[in-house]
């Protein structure tokens, strides 16, 4: 071939490319411009019906922060599958603002698709829900039947429908799980661990086949303390007796005999509910509650989503004068940038640090929901916030229903630590987990030999029995890990090391303990926490915007947020689930719980500050 025609071969491929290239980028500006165009079209203003109804509906669990990768949340969304979780934030904007407005006249609590929450959360809902009661507007919950979750807000409400073929299930609070310590004997895997304090409890479903005593006595405390604040806050609302839902859940059988084993009948005869009815006949209360309408075909309504729809289609831009800041921090406690309802070092730091360069937020509120995770990745974030606190301007925290171990790591330098009376907070103290297989590959005739240049070489090889020195080593580094970790504790709360380390060893504290010792300041909600940092930085309470640091989306995320807005409702119908029935997911869920979390771990040293403080 001729250099004349090599060359004009080349130009033609690299035009034919150019050109390939100027035609997807076309597109993908037409594109844009369409789901923009349609997403504009779509959004027709949200109406809200005079004298309607604010029917309260969540699907999923209570979130301070929805968790995972906004695109993938879009796609999922476009496909019509529903929302797994549900924010905290949202249901107590939607009634807040539903209690002073003109238009709405009750409120309809559907709880049937709620799933878990904290009790910490439930109370701020159900907070609202009263003040709600107090503006003269009725509140009616209806359900097919209730867990304890639903119950409790159900509870609140001035009326309580359920279906003949319903059941209130209520059994008071537990910490059950798997141990694995025989399962993992019998596979030939060494579990190599280091932990400092008797009660750090994270590793022993890998070194126990059952629970610690230390562990059964701090679960204990806290599990009765928060049976005690929820049986507390349903009898008192629902004028039972103190004992009536002890008695309800230790008596049960009999409870069920005398009402011939009809479940329904059981929770109306205990007063837990009102009245029961099928679905047509709740359809027809509801109608005359809100619209005084028998015979109309439905009554005037808006969800809760809908509703904050309109509410915030009419909100202004970004305020202009001075802020608080609040910053979510929700989820496992992860090294580097991470994804919205989990903590990440690096992408938490950023967002202080965003805090930190904006002359107008005077004051910082974190919201701390964790159950910790790395320690390095928890003092990176605690690094930055004593960078904040260098400025002159206050911190506080408002701790969720969990702030603890990681958790608590990065709570502890605030002007002011604020929880609910339930908050799960402490369990100060860190360990590691290194397994090694060699004899597992014994098992199988695979025999590991070599040779190394130093001491160390080899002796964290998985293959092989963990070495000497590096047992040793990291064990050193788990005390001093420790000795740190009580140290700033101490420095920061302005305590001896001695007292801290007492209120230490990794035990979780419910919050009113773990403020008689120290390590809370005051007992409230987020709404407190703020207004005291409005006090702390001089602002009056009408001269400052409240200004929530979220991570900003991407070019990316906001196209696909879009056309998932757009194109839902097409979608929705249309979506076949194929997979493990719901029953065996649960049983799995449940014996892989405690492991799950170890693929997630990624400290650059493999040293923890976590705490497992699921309960049911």
């Amino acid at each position: 071939m001729n250099p004349l025609t090599l060359v004009k071969k080349l130009l033609v491929v690299a035009w034919r490319t150019l050109d390939g290239l100027r035609r997807v980028l076309h597109l993908l500006v037409l594109l844009t411009i369409v789901i923009f165009v349609l997403a504009g079209i779509a959004r027709e203003p949200v109406i809200v019906p005079q004298g309607a109804a604010l029917v309260l509906a969540p699907e999923g669990q209570l979130v301070e922060q929805l968790s995972g990768d906004p695109i993938e949340l879009a796609i999922s969304r476009a496909r019509g599958l529903p929302d797994q979780e549900v924010l905290v934030k949202d249901l107590i904007d939607a009634i807040r603002a539903a209690a002073t407005d003109d238009r709405i006249n009750s409120l309809v609590l559907d709880l049937g698709k709620m799933g878990g929450a904290g009790l910490s959360k439930l109370q701020e809902v159900a907070d609202e829900i009263v003040m709600f009661k107090a503006s003269g507007k009725t509140v009616i919950a209806t359900g097919d039947g209730f867990s304890q979750t639903q119950y409790y807000l159900a509870a609140h409400a001035d009326e309580i429908l359920m279906n003949p073929m319903g059941f209130v299930y209520i059994e008071g609070f537990s910490r059950f799980a798997p141990y694995y310590r025989t399962a993992i004997e019998n596979l030939s895997i060494d579990f190599n661990v280091w932990t400092v304090g008797e009660y750090k409890s994270f590793v022993e479903p890998i070194t126990r086949d059952d629970m610690s005593d230390e562990d059964r006595e701090a679960a204990s405390q806290y599990l009765g303390a928060l049976w005690d604040a929820y049986q507390a806050d349903v009898t008192a609302a629902r004028e039972l007796d103190s004992e009536a839902l002890q008695r309800y859940a230790d008596t049960a059988p009999e409870l069920l005999r005398q009402a011939n084993g009809d479940t329904a009948r059981m929770a109306l005869d205990a007063g837990l509910v009102d009245e029961l009815l099928p679905r047509g006949d709740i359809d027809t209360r509801l109608k005359l509650s809100v619209s005084d309408d028998a015979d109309s075909e439905d009554f005037p309504s808006i969800t809760h989503a809908a509703y904050l729809r309109a509410l915030r289609g009419i909100e202004g831009g970004q305020p202009d004068g001075d802020r608080i800041g609040v910053l979510v921090a929700a989820g496992m406690i992860l090294d580097g940038a991470q994804p919205a309802g989990t903590i990440g070092g690096d992408s938490t730091a950023a967002l202080v640090r965003r805090a930190t360069e904006d002359d107008s937020i005077k004051a910082l509120v974190l919201r701390v929901d964790s159950p910790g995770g790395s320690a390095f990745a928890s003092d990176v974030v605690l690094h930055e916030l004593e960078t904040f606190q260098q400025t002159g301007r206050p911190l506080l925290v408002s701790m969720g229903s969990v702030a603890a171990s990681g958790g608590y790591w990065i709570s502890m330098s605030a002007d002011e630590i604020w929880a609910s009376p339930t908050t799960l907070t402490g369990s100060i103290g860190i360990g590691a987990m290194l397994p090694t297989f060699q004899r597992s590959f014994d098992r199988l005739g695979v025999h590991v030999d070599g040779t190394g240049t130093t001491a160390l070489a080899g002796q964290l090889n998985p293959l092989l029995e963990l070495g000497p020195d590096i047992d040793d080593l990291i064990g050193q580094a788990i005390q001093f890990g420790y000795d740190q970790f009580i140290g700033k504790v101490a420095d920061h709360r302005g305590r001896t090391v001695d007292e801290i380390d007492a209120v230490a060893r990794g035990r979780v504290w419910i919050a009113t303990e773990a403020q008689t010792r120290g390590l809370v300041d005051r007992l409230g909600n987020l709404d407190d926490a703020i207004s005291s940092a409005a006090d702390l930085a001089g602002l009056e309470e009408d001269d400052y915007e409240i200004l929530y640091l979220e991570k900003e989306l991407e070019f990316a995320e906001r196209i696909a947020l879009e056309f998932a807005t757009v194109f839902a409702p097409l979608t929705r119908r249309s979506t076949i689930e194929w997979g493990v029935p719901d029953e065996f997911r649960s049983v799995l869920n449940a014996i892989a719980q405690p492991l799950r979390f170890l693929e997630r771990l990624n400290d650059p040293r493999d040293i923890y500050a976590y705490c497992f403080c699921d309960l049911r």
